[in-house]
């Protein structure tokens, strides 16, 4: 539920808890996770995975992050169509949804907090926000765009970029 990006303010709590990254690593670590192929949560168990203990760190976060969530759901296809009408079932997945929504705010705000803000980063957001929330404007190419963007604005020293 919520997929990756329900997952980021948990993964943030368990990987500065245990002092495996910092704040600043742990967002580049989600910007490179979020603009590779693949699942968000996945991309990001690989390569913190990678950087605590190389290539066997890799395949055991990646294992890690994967497998729980396969026999779970595994698990459950079996028996969720049958209870699936049941009035405390959908209740049950409501809930679940709001809670998603606020790890996923969480998650947000904490993120935010961390980000170096100027006058371009708040244009990139606000645009970004709203071309694929309301627009439904391809998210890779926002990102795409947004990277482009902010390195143009760096190298012009546009915005107070400082990097």
């Amino acid at each position: 539920f919520g997929g990756g990006y329900g997952m980021i303010s948990l993964v943030r709590e368990t990987v500065l808890g245990h002092c495996w990254l910092t704040e600043s690593e742990f967002l580049s670590f989600i910007a490179v996770s979020e603009s590779t192929p693949g699942p968000l949560a996945v991309n990001m168990a690989t390569f913190i995975g990678a950087s605590q203990a190389g290539l066997a760190g890799s395949f055991v976060a990646t294992v890690g992050v994967v497998l729980p969530s396969f026999v779970i759901i595994f698990a459950l296809s079996f028996v969720l169509r049958q209870f699936e009408e049941l009035p405390a079932v959908r209740y049950a997945f409501w809930g679940i949804r709001v809670a998603v929504v606020a790890l996923v705010c969480s998650a947000l705000v904490s993120m935010a907090k961390e980000c170096p803000w100027n006058l371009v980063s708040y244009i990139l957001a606000a645009g970004a926000f709203l071309l694929v929330g309301f627009f439904g404007a391809n998210s890779i190419l926002v990102l795409i765009a947004c990277a482009l963007i902010g390195l143009a604005a760096s190298k012009l020293k546009i915005g107070g970029m400082k990097l």
